[in-house]
């Protein structure tokens, strides 16, 4: 997938106090040795060792470092590596990875570090890509969600489910070598409840993909409503500040603006469309016509309507929920819609409410709990064709068929599972996957 030598690359953005790089690879700690100079060569330092020093050009010192040894297999590509912690400059980063090229070192591509530490074993594909959830991480349930998967929780799940389904295999392709002599090795009551309970795990998990997805990228919601109403003020008050432009004239909203707040741990992506009416106006029009393709992205729907207007008709999916909200409550003092939050968004009045009830859509009760949830596209497609699979497999095995077909549609399960760990993955997936990546990591 990549090639082999020593690899460097940044580690941290560049720009801050500190910065550090990373080298890895077999002669790695050697290498460093060339630029580095402290009390004693690197070479003779233990590993999960610190060590004060400079890195030269020649005689000339380019900065004082703080430099990290890791013996393999005990590091995080499972190579010998080494990390430098230098000062920020952009300057002096660029010019220590230069020395160290120089050396023999080459510029690490785009997640190579993560792809070695794949390949060494030290994680699976799974954690490979949490690492950069972590990293994409804004909110608390996104971190929640990556730092469960990084650390292995969701793995275990998964290869505990593929044990179980290799274990079943086994049994029926016994029976399959013994079949002449009319052999039964598998109870096949006791089967059926594997199957059962495998599916239910594996239906979960892909269940929860509707949640994990929203918080890993973002709640969407669409706020919808007749020109006029205060969709735009709204916005503004919940992120606080001036971002959509607001007027009294109908309209004035010709597209979508989306802006993004953090609501008790959970990021929400506000999306104020065009209001929608009947017009000859091309660009309103056009702005009509990105609302209704908002309405469609939205995980939540907040339909406006003033206390003496109507809300707007709109078809939902069963994953979307639709909140209505009354704006300008404080013209009038009835409360007539005992389904609706009354605000007003321009005094500041029931805002509270509203954000209240946004985060109540949102379940993360699993991720607080550190169980596994799906945010993953890629893991939500292996599980819900792992889930056809085993549907199959219950279907022949209530009806019988033979042990060679029911064994091949577990088979599938196993394959489409263990795409996820990266036990059964092509190595164009792989590129794929970890190209996506920062360099340094």
């Amino acid at each position: 997938m990549f090639s082999q030598g020593i690899i460097v690359a940044p580690a941290s953005a560049t720009g801050g106090a500190i910065a550090v790089i990373r080298v890895s690879g077999e002669g790695s700690i050697a290498l460093c040795d060339k630029v580095f100079r402290g009390r004693k060569a690197l070479t003779e330092a233990a590993t999960h060792t610190l060590h004060y020093g400079d890195i030269m050009d020649g005689e000339q010192v380019v900065d004082d470092v703080l430099v990290s040894v890791f013996h393999a297999p005990h590091s995080y590509t499972g190579e010998q590596s080494v990390e430098i912690s230098t000062h920020g400059s952009r300057y002096i980063v660029n010019r220590i990875i230069t020395l160290l090229c120089e050396h023999g070192a080459r510029l690490a591509e785009p997640g190579e570090f993560s792809a070695r530490a794949f390949a060494a074993g030290r994680i699976d594909l799974s954690q490979a890509e949490a690492v950069a959830d972590i990293i994409a991480a804004d909110s608390q349930a996104a971190h929640l969600i990556a730092s469960t998967q990084m650390r292995g929780g969701y793995s275990d799940t998964l290869n505990s489910l593929r044990n179980n389904l290799i274990e079943l295999t086994s049994l029926l392709e016994l029976e399959l070598d013994f079949g002449e002599e009319d052999v039964v090795f598998a109870d096949r009551s006791r089967l059926e409840q594997m199957l059962i309970a495998t599916m239910e795990v594996v239906e979960k998990l892909k269940n929860s993909f509707h949640t994990g997805n929203a918080i890993r990228n973002g709640v969407g919601v669409a706020i919808i409503g007749a020109p006029n109403v205060g969709k735009s003020t709204l916005l503004n008050r919940l992120v606080g500040e001036q971002r959509a432009m607001v007027s009294d004239i109908a309209g004035t909203t010709r597209d979508t603006i989306e802006e993004s707040i953090v609501i008790d741990g959970i990021r929400f992506r506000f999306i104020d469309t065009a209001g929608i009416r009947t017009t000859d106006d091309t660009l309103e029009r056009m702005g009509i016509e990105r609302t209704l393709s908002a309405i469609k992205r939205a995980q939540i729907v907040i339909s406006m309507a003033e206390p003496t207007g109507n809300f707007e008709t709109v078809e939902l999916s069963e994953n979307q929920t639709l909140i209505h909200v009354v704006n300008k409550a404080d013209t009038t003092p009835e409360r007539n819609n005992s389904q609706a939050i009354y605000i007003s968004a321009r005094e500041n009045v029931g805002i509270e409410n509203l954000t209240h009830a946004l985060r109540e859509t949102v379940d993360t009760t699993a991720a607080y709990r550190g169980e596994a949830v799906v945010s993953n596209l890629r893991h939500y497609e292996a599980l819900t064709a792992a889930h056809t699979a085993l549907a199959t497999a219950h279907t022949a095995l209530v009806n019988n068929i033979s042990s060679e077909l029911l064994a091949e549609d577990i088979r599938l399960a196993i394959n489409h599972i263990g795409e996820i760990t990266g036990s059964i993955t092509s190595d164009t997936i792989l590129q794929s996957i970890f190209s996506s990546f920062c360099i340094g990591k």
